[in-house]
């Protein structure tokens, strides 16, 4: 019986292991990325070698084009043609390329242009630094101050003659700014105290309060007398704004465009949310008619309608009737980014700042304002680089800017014709500038946190 019971159990399995899977093939690298994302599937694969095969015959005949069969010296377009008819004639952008810089500046002052864009740049230098307190005034320096510095190089002229004397003064109070923030650098670098603080004991001798901001304004009036004592012996030869032009002044109208959309955009947002009917309608119809029509039809109001309703006496130059409009048009569509950004801020933070007792300006200055305007990076930075492009537009209205500049290459008697190399070297040179402006938001938008 019990040997019937064991013939009838079920035999025991054997355990027979699992072969050993082979290892994973490393995608590290840059052929594992590729075999990774073009080559994972045959589909991908086909798809990767069409585009692979397009991309070899566009850059082969475009490096044909551009390098291997390209003209860099010659005297006009003839002889371009001569020694190669399938290459690009750079010979002609190099010969205009100071003037698709500087326009129609004057050779032997343009080192004030030079001095001027290096100027500017050096201005903003100080705000990578951490020792600096207060680094938004120096921002807010350079959009206020800047300007009568760069026009006072930029036009030329002596003090008190050509140049008035308010701009005269101004001039002087931005240099001794700039001058006041580098010493203050180099001394908390050094572990000093400010320049102003050289002032506080005679100052606190005299008043009781604001000690600190009054010795830093004697400080400033102290060095730009100084300045302005030796800005007097300067005389700069006068460059008519007609002058202007080229890169220069796509510069110029592009920077003023920028910096003022934000002032513009931020007061017209507030103004349309606003609870007085003035103000609200007010703002709103000028964002809704600068809105409704294209900027070139802007420009051309501004520089054929403006001038029937101001009086007789009172008559702008181009660019500023130009740089007006512009500053305008920006400035309704940053209203409307801005707008957005404060519709998306919680009304708690309203609620929270009013516990505190802060009245609508310290609202919106400290809490409210900043919180939209990093939100808004993105439209903020998109809008930057549209108008950047769009000045390019002001070539319609007679403005010698870049674009004009470069049609005025084929007219040339040497240079008859030739279009499409200066225009392609102005979109290499757009394509550098707005990707960098793109690559500066990205890394605003990480360093702010903009997605927190």
């Amino acid at each position: 019986m019990d040997d019937l019971n064991v013939k009838n159990q079920p035999a025991l399995k054997q355990f027979v292991p699992t072969p050993p899977r082979p290892p994973r093939k490393s995608e590290k690298g840059i052929f594992g990325t590729i075999r990774h994302r073009c080559f994972n599937s045959i589909g991908n694969s086909l798809l990767t070698l069409c585009v692979a095969t397009v991309l070899f015959y566009l850059v082969k005949h475009v490096l044909d084009w551009a390098v291997f069969n390209a003209v860099f010296i010659a005297d006009n377009r003839r002889q371009c043609m001569d020694i190669s008819p399938d290459g690009a004639c750079w010979a002609g952008v190099i010969s205009w390329f100071n003037g698709l810089i500087y326009g129609r500046f004057p050779v032997d002052e343009q080192w004030r242009v030079n001095i001027g864009v290096l100027l500017g740049l050096v201005w903003l230098l100080p705000l990578m630094s951490k020792r600096i307190a207060l680094r938004n005034f120096i921002l807010l320096s350079w959009i206020g101050l800047y300007p009568f510095v760069g026009g006072y190089l930029f036009l030329g002229g002596r003090f008190g003659e050509e140049l008035g004397l308010v701009h005269g003064a101004m001039t002087c109070l931005a240099l001794a700014f700039l001058a006041i923030i580098y010493a203050n650098w180099i001394l908390s670098a050094l572990g000093k105290k400010g320049l102003n603080e050289l002032f506080v004991p005679l100052v606190s001798r005299l008043v009781e309060r604001r000690i600190h901001l009054l010795s830093f304004v004697a400080v400033w009036l102290l060095v730009a007398l100084v300045i302005a004592s030796g800005l007097s012996q300067v005389s700069l030869e006068p460059v008519p704004i007609e002058r202007w032009g080229g890169l220069f002044l796509t510069f110029i109208i592009a920077g003023f465009a920028i910096t003022m959309a934000i002032p513009v955009g931020v007061i017209l947002a507030l103004g349309r949310r606003s609870k007085l009917p003035v103000i609200h309608w007010l703002s709103m119809t000028v964002i809704e008619l600068v809105r409704s029509v294209p900027l070139i039809t802007v420009l051309f109001m501004a520089v054929t309608l403006l001038p029937i309703f101001l009086p007789a006496d009172m008559e702008f130059n181009k660019l500023t009737q130009v740089l007006v409009a512009v500053c305008l048009f920006a400035g309704a569509y940053m209203a409307e980014n801005i707008r957005g950004g404060l519709q998306a801020i919680p009304k708690g933070q309203y609620e929270a700042a009013a516990t505190l007792g802060l009245g609508y300006l310290h609202t919106m200055v400290l809490i409210i304002l900043p919180q939209a305007l990093r939100m808004m990076i993105p439209n903020i930075m998109t809008s930057f680089i549209s108008l950047l492009k769009d000045t390019t537009l002001v070539s319609i209205i007679g403005l010698f800017d870049i674009m004009l500049m470069a049609r005025n290459i084929a007219n040339d008697k040497d240079w008859v014709g030739m279009h499409t190399e200066p225009l392609v070297m102005i979109s290499v040179l757009f394509f550098i500038l707005c990707y960098s402006m793109s690559q500066y938001s990205l890394n605003l938008e990480k360093r702010l946190k903009v997605d927190r």
